[in-house]
Formats: C-alpha cells, structure tokens, sequence
C-alpha cells in the first residue's frame, strides 16, 4: 500500500468519526431542546460545516495532485498528534454527555460543566480542532491546507469562542459535572 492510499483511508476514517459526532450531536441537541435549550450562533455554524468538511476534502486534493515526498518522522509525528486529538476530542464528548453537540445550545438552569478537561481549560475542544487542523494535513505533507484551514479556523473560533462565552454566561455558575 502506498503512503498516499494510507493517507485516503485515515481521512475516510476520519471522516467516518465525523458522520458519528454528527450522530451524537444530533441526539443531544434533540435533548437539549427537549429540556428548553436555547441555540446561538446560527449564523456562522454553516460557515464551519463547509469549513471542516472541506479540510478533508481539500488535504486529499491536494495530496493527490501534489503528490509531496512525505518524510517518515513527519508522517508518523503528525499521524500521533491526530491520534491525541482524537482523545482529547472524546474526553471532552464523553464528559459534556447528552450536552455535546456541534452547535451551541445552552439548556437553561444547567451550569457550565467544569470536570474532565474543562477543569483545565475553558475550550479544550478546540485545542483538539486547532491541533487536528494542523495535523491531519501534515500526515501526507499537505502543507498548503494546513496553513489555510488554520487561518480560516483561527477567525472562525474567534466568533465561536465569543458565542459559547456568551451562552455560557447566561447560566448559574456554580460547577457541576455532566
């Protein structure tokens, strides 16, 4: 198997993590809504849904047209970043339970969940996506798309990161886990 046709299947793989977020963030926000949730942000949500799903198509465009010559240390160093994202991501999921989703939707009454890796930091899940963004790409040396998608994300959480505060204020201080 080449470097390239590993580099396709751990996008796809990808990918395919994405659709089950997709899921699981569709079941919770039913929830949230359930319980008198309240949605922020709408307006640049579609924004980071072309935004992400042209990271992975873009990488793999440009792997296949480049075609780079891919050291082992950078493959290998990017692919074990990805791989730590991917962690981290799923701690912040499985701590935030029925409350992640991919938007932003604050049920009211609820206070901010300060347990897992929000004990650490106020956005962990976006320490996952910055570092993904980079990473991912680099796996297979596309270079170009990591530098993009990280200057397009990097506005994008601007907005982002300033919308969930927002939401997030609205809500009892006091810490409570999920």
């Amino acid at each position: 198997m080449t470097t390239l046709t590993a580099f396709t299947i751990v996008v796809a793989l990808v990918g395919l993590e994405r659709l089950a977020e997709l899921v699981v963030s569709q079941r919770n926000a039913a929830w949230s809504f359930e319980r008198g949730g309240r949605e922020s942000g709408q307006g640049h949500y579609p924004f980071m849904v072309v935004l992400h799903t042209g990271l992975l198509v873009a990488m793999l465009v440009e792997a296949w047209v480049r075609r780079p010559d891919v050291a082992a240390g950078l493959a290998w160093s990017m692919l074990a970043l990805v791989v730590a994202s991917q962690a981290l991501r799923w701690w912040c999921i499985t701590t935030l339970g029925r409350r992640w989703n991919t938007r932003v939707i604050i049920v009211p009454g609820l206070a901010p969940v300060r347990s897992g890796p929000y004990r650490l930091m106020p956005h962990p899940n976006y320490v996952a996506v910055v570092v993904e963004g980079v990473a991912l790409p680099l796996v297979h040396a596309s270079w170009i798309t990591a530098l993009v998608f990280t200057v397009a994300n990097a506005a994008l959480l601007t907005v982002r990161i300033r919308t969930e505060d927002a939401a997030l204020r609205t809500l009892p201080q006091e810490t409570v886990d999920a």
